[in-house]
């Protein structure tokens, strides 16, 4: 998951979303849903332009159960400075790619 957002480059992108993600992928924000890879895609674009220079962090190992997976993470600035959110992603999957994945932020921090 961490591949499809630090990738700056829109083409390559598309080709980890292609070999990672279902057709008809469903992404579920705290504020909005994606539907399909072309959605995925454009969001994560959105993302990576608003802090160009952050990058997505694991917070722990990867787990999974069945057609279930779970990555903590953190999202910042690099270079080992404080992240500025903290959350999780859970993934279902179906014949080895994504087709739903729910985003939970647990912390947010304030710029000082």
């Amino acid at each position: 998951m961490l591949e499809v957002f630090d990738e700056p480059d829109p083409g390559r992108r598309d080709t980890v979303i292609a070999e990672h993600y279902g057709e008809d992928v469903v992404w579920h924000e705290p504020d909005r849903v994606n539907h399909g890879r072309t959605e995925l895609a454009r969001r994560a674009a959105e993302l990576r332009a608003e802090n160009p220079d952050w990058v997505y962090r694991p917070a722990g190992p990867a787990s999974g159960l069945d057609d279930i997976g779970h990555l903590g993470f953190q999202y910042g600035p690099p270079d080992g400075r404080p992240p500025m959110v903290s959350g999780m992603d859970i993934a279902r999957t179906r014949h080895g790619v994504i087709i739903e994945l729910y985003t939970i932020i647990t912390e947010i921090h304030q710029p000082s």
